[in-house]
């Protein structure tokens, strides 16, 4: 499916958002190994700064392929590219300042809401987010926002939502089943 100027421009904004932020991360990050790890870690410190590298290598070339994109399909591959690439920048940065590293949850927290709330066989139906499209629009963002961006919003959206917020109102729940739902999706 083709892409319209203005979502074609939007996309394309975004993702170079996304990049130069993830750039700018990786500058920092070796710059931070550089100053910490050369003296202890100097084994580690070589392996970093070569995965470091590789990103940022990558990140041209996403750069390139990112003016080329035409049609849904290779956005959706060029982003899945992007997001890979932030992965790797997580495990490496998290080599670099000694940290656990983040790890994906395997547990739909949309579909474990239904399975609580007594919705029926809820971890074998899906919900009513499908594509990346309709995840973005659930959290009110643009195609191809970041990481960051995705989590801001879906956590802004979620103190609103929440019945604990509500004082106990359950009315919003649908709604923030969705918005959860839309958040797993994009992660």
């Amino acid at each position: 499916m083709a892409f319209d100027g203005r979502k074609l421009a939007r996309f394309q904004a975004g993702m170079r958002r996304r990049i130069e932020a993830l750039r700018t991360k990786t500058e920092d990050s070796l710059d931070f190994a550089l100053d910490n790890m050369m003296q202890d870690r100097v084994d580690s410190y070589f392996k970093v700064e070569e995965g470091l590298e590789e990103i940022d290598r990558t990140l041209g070339l996403i750069e390139e392929e990112l003016e080329q994109i035409k049609d849904l399909s290779s956005a959706m591959r060029l982003d899945s590219r992007l997001e890979f690439i932030e992965d790797r920048f997580e495990e490496l940065d998290s080599e670099v300042r000694q940290r656990p590293r983040r790890r994906r949850r395997k547990i739909n927290m949309s579909d474990f809401f239904k399975a609580a709330g007594g919705g029926g066989d809820a971890l074998s139906s899906r919900g009513e987010i499908n594509n990346a499209t309709d995840a973005f629009r659930a959290l009110g963002l643009e195609h191809g926002s970041s990481m960051s961006a995705i989590t801001a919003a879906f956590r802004q959206h979620a103190k609103r939502l929440h019945p604990d917020v509500r004082k106990g109102d359950r009315s919003s729940e649908p709604e923030l089943r969705r918005i959860i739902e839309a958040y797993q999706y994009l992660k």
